[in-house]
């Protein structure tokens, strides 16, 4: 029960990670309102790739 939980956890995380890294400049102009986008989306990218990292490690170590 706890390793399907944590399986689904991992799956969500990986996919908003996902999410952050394709749509970082769309979600930088919603979100955010200064001026430097290019600095804000980069950084976007980064944290969605270590969310996308993280989810990947929660789903390969409880398989």
């Amino acid at each position: 029960m706890l390793k399907g939980i944590l399986i689904g956890i991992g799956v969500i995380i990986a996919l908003i990670g996902t999410i952050m890294v394709f749509d970082a400049r769309i979600l930088t102009k919603k979100l955010f309102s200064f001026g430097d986008q290019n600095e804000a989306t980069s950084g976007m990218k980064i944290m969605g790739f270590i969310l996308g990292i993280i989810g990947a490690l929660l789903i390969y170590f409880n398989i």
